[in-house]
């Protein structure tokens, strides 16, 4: 049986070596893709600058596989959270942040998570599966148009379920085809991939063409707390992490982000600020300080103001920049480690009966 590929998973150089094989022409790609990503079009019969004979020949060979939008959550703050579902009836949340002071799409690269952070509800899924390419860039084609925002720039940050370095070919690939010229053209300076320091990956990262912002999510000093913080740093631990990231070639006037996630009698002391600074020392980096989102499930609490204050003073006294992470979304549980799917997925046939029964 004839099974119809996903167009969305072509990038526009394997989009044309597939039309060659349909008698189209190289230029038909950057068509097929301004219709998809600037015109947000997902039925090729309404592609009208192409020919009715190229259209029914990729009606018959290809789908426009599109993330659905399900429920969507609008914070006091003005935050948005979507719960998307996926072909499969997967399901994943993506974050929409507007005034960051640019607008900011916080996308996710995996259903779940693998690397079980205790402060963070996501692991608390595991990993149900690696998204494709073509899922990971659908949630920005999905949500730029549910905004009306294709025209207009934003960034993206890749901080919503899911570890990016541990789904990292389809990771990079979904910034390929979302750097596409002829599509949304978002470059590389408006995209930041957050880690907790797969390290090979890392290293691989290092040398791509399409290299993002890095956010390099540490939360602690020592390696007997980052063990029971972050668990993979007990296969890749904390002082090789740092060790790649001095080597890390970072661009003229930019920075690593290290993110830190305080909690209360935990990770806040002036101790651990001070030990911080030391590790830090000759990187060119910036520390964004995250005050824990609490919810239920996270055995932790949120540290008090004047701990947090005086946990950021003391990075500043060291020389380093530093910056309180604004929590958005808190209260529609869209803020950072917040995002969890709960239930059984659906396939499409139950969905589709949901949906006549609606």
């Amino acid at each position: 049986m004839f099974t119809r590929k996903a167009l969305t998973e072509l990038e526009p150089d394997a989009l044309e070596t597939a039309l060659d094989e349909l008698d189209a022409q190289p230029f038909h790609a950057r068509q097929i893709y301004q219709w998809i990503y600037k015109r947000g079009v997902t039925d090729f019969i309404q592609m009208t600058d192409l020919s009715r004979v190229l259209r029914t020949r990729l009606e018959e060979t290809f789908t426009i596989s599109t993330p659905a939008l399900g429920n969507q959550h609008t914070s006091s703050d003005g935050t948005v959270k979507f719960l998307m579902t996926l072909g499969d009836g997967r399901e994943i949340e993506t974050v929409f942040i507007p005034d960051t002071p640019a607008m900011t799409f916080c996308v996710s690269t995996q259903a779940g998570c693998a690397m079980q952070c205790t402060f963070c509800l996501t692991g608390k899924m595991g990993l149900l599966r690696n998204l494709t390419a073509g899922e990971i860039a659908g949630q920005v084609r999905v949500m730029a148009h549910e905004l009306g925002l294709v025209d207009r720039r934003f960034n993206i940050v890749l901080m919503g379920m899911g570890e990016p370095l541990h789904n990292y070919h389809e990771t990079m690939k979904a910034l390929r085809i979302l750097g596409a010229e002829c599509g949304l053209g978002i470059g590389p300076r408006r995209v930041t991939l957050s880690t907790v320091g797969v390290l090979p990956e890392l290293d691989r990262l290092a040398t791509e063409s399409m290299m993002p912002n890095l956010a390099v999510s540490l939360h602690a000093t020592t390696e007997e707390l980052r063990d029971r913080l972050v668990p993979v740093n007990r296969k890749y631990g904390l002082a090789d992490l740092i060790a790649a990231c001095r080597r890390f070639p970072i661009k003229r006037r930019e920075r690593i982000t290290f993110e830190y996630v305080l909690l209360r009698d935990v990770n806040d002391s002036v101790a651990d600020a001070k030990r911080l600074a030391v590790l830090l020392s000759g990187i060119r980096a910036k520390v964004n300080v995250i005050p824990l989102n609490e919810a239920p499930g996270i055995p932790y609490q949120r540290p008090s103001d004047h701990a947090i204050n005086r946990f950021a003073r003391t990075i500043a006294d060291h020389n380093l920049t530093v910056s309180v992470r604004k929590s958005r979304g808190r209260d529609i549980r869209a803020a950072c480690g917040q995002l969890i799917v709960q239930g059984t997925p659906r396939s499409p046939a139950q969905l589709a009966a949901e949906l006549l029964n609606r």
